[in-house]
């Protein structure tokens, strides 16, 4: 909204009534973008982000998993209705018994080798029960119960990275700012270069190639501007992204890129946490906890399995009309595999397979993360004196900018001296932003290493 607008709004606004002059500036509020912090967009992240979705559908998924092999301890109920009709004489044999309408005149030689067609009307009720599997049932069970936790785990680490995500692109955006004010200054700073230049060309104390050359220095830092200023929409954009909201969202950033003092970490604590808590490793210690209920269960299968069976049937030679008979049967079922084939040894050796490389794979994910949270120690180490020293180089280089544009009015210079200097001032500002912004991306990163990394940490609460 420009001056003239606003002007016009405040004028409307006395003219009105005081109950239409409320409305008039609440529409005026309702018209700027919301404010966000940095915790705020975590929450809003965790609200919103897809992948954060979709780890809870994969817990959803586990829980499921569970449920399903808990199923298998309990007997399993079926029911039935069928209707059947021919002539088959086996078939009405036994259904004339099954109605227990059997009688001398059905045992003819006629009536049993070609019946008339008849039909019957089967209502059942059938159950069976695994009473022991050699305990591969409860095996399932509790395999089922360690993928849960993984997937619960896997959330976890999920929540950690967006958090991380979210925070970098956070920070992405404030630094984009930050370039954006020393672009900005840059152009006004080439733009004085350029027209003292073009006095003293003008008053015949320099050369036109000074004059040249100013106004191509003024003329990149416009293109600089130009880039920078698609770099902040393109941050502002990623942040949205992270945060899982629509790309065109537009949200009013309330903090500033800033140093903030943050606990200094110690290199073997944070590294024995992170082996210790880290999300990713406790998902692969419960990963291969449930593998080795896959091969106690393969294991299981060369062990006798007892099942009951029972089953009650009536029959009747109408839907609906009685008539017909009914009756039960229970059976309990011992059963041995004496030869598949080589099948179950064969997915018992698949099993112990699986199980050492899982157990390789969490070696080798403990080493990966003890070097990782080494790299990220040194790196959060390393930009905490990049900014000391930064921070000290942008006065040295704004006096020297100073002191270079006086010597330049003086003609004690040349344009390439001050250009010079102004390009020494300008990356010193640079240096500094961007090293405020991979100090705090650095300490996030070592609390993602760490396994510690929330929305309660203090890079996300400064």
């Amino acid at each position: 909204m420009n001056h003239r607008s606003k002007f016009v709004l405040i004028v409307i606004a006395l003219l009105l009534p005081s109950t239409v002059m409320v409305t008039v500036i609440s529409a005026q509020q309702i018209s700027d973008p919301p404010s966000l912090t940095v915790q705020q967009a975590v929450h809003l992240a965790m609200e919103k982000n897809p992948l954060r979705k979709a780890a809870i559908a994969d817990t959803k998924v586990a829980s499921a998993d569970v449920r399903e092999a808990r199923s298998f301890l309990m007997p399993h109920l079926s029911f039935s209705e069928t209707a059947t009709r021919g002539d088959d004489p086996v078939y009405v044999f036994g259904s004339r018994l099954r109605q227990q309408r059997f009688t001398a005149a059905d045992f003819a030689l006629n009536r049993l080798n070609t019946p008339l067609p008849f039909g019957n009307f089967t209502t059942r009720f059938g159950g069976t029960w695994n009473l022991f599997d050699s305990f591969a049932s409860w095996r399932g069970v509790t395999r089922a119960k360690r993928m849960n936790e993984a997937a619960a785990h896997q959330l976890n680490r999920t929540d950690q990275e967006i958090v991380f995500r979210v925070v970098s692109a956070y920070y992405q955006v404030l630094l984009a700012s930050k370039h954006l004010e020393v672009a900005e200054q840059s152009v006004k700073t080439a733009q004085a270069v350029a027209d003292r230049s073009q006095q003293r060309f003008d008053a015949g104390l320099v050369v036109e190639s000074d004059l040249l050359t100013a106004k191509v220095r003024l003329a990149a830092r416009r293109q600089e501007l130009i880039q920078i200023r698609n770099n902040f929409n393109l941050a502002q954009a990623q942040l949205n992204t992270a945060m899982g909201v629509p790309v065109e969202s537009a949200f009013q950033l309330t903090e500033v890129l800033a140093e903030h003092a943050l606990p200094a970490p110690v290199l073997q604590d944070v590294e024995k946490q992170a082996v210790a808590t880290r999300p990713d490793l406790l998902r692969i210690a419960s990963e291969q906890a449930a593998q080795h209920q896959s091969v106690a269960i393969a294991k299981s299968s060369f062990g006798p399995r007892v099942n009951a069976v029972a089953g009650w049937e009536m029959d009747n030679p109408t839907f609906v009309a009685g008539g017909g008979g009914n009756n039960w049967l229970g059976a309990i079922e011992v059963q041995f595999d004496i030869f598949q084939g080589g099948a179950k040894r064969a997915e018992l050796s698949r099993q112990r397979a699986l199980e050492e490389k899982v157990s390789a794979m969490k070696q080798a994910a403990t080493d990966s993360v003890r070097l990782e949270v080494r790299r990220a120690y040194f790196e959060v180490d390393a930009s905490r004196q990049q900014v000391e020293v930064a921070r000290s180089a942008i006065a040295q280089a704004q006096e020297s900018l100073r002191i270079n544009q006086d010597r330049y009015d003086s003609g004690l210079i040349t344009i390439t001296d001050l250009l010079g200097a102004e390009e020494a001032s300008r990356r010193s500002q640079t240096d500094y932003w961007e090293a405020v912004y991979r100090f705090h991306t650095s300490y996030a990163n070592l609390e993602l290493a760490s396994g510690t990394l929330n929305p309660q940490s203090p890079v996300v609460t400064p």
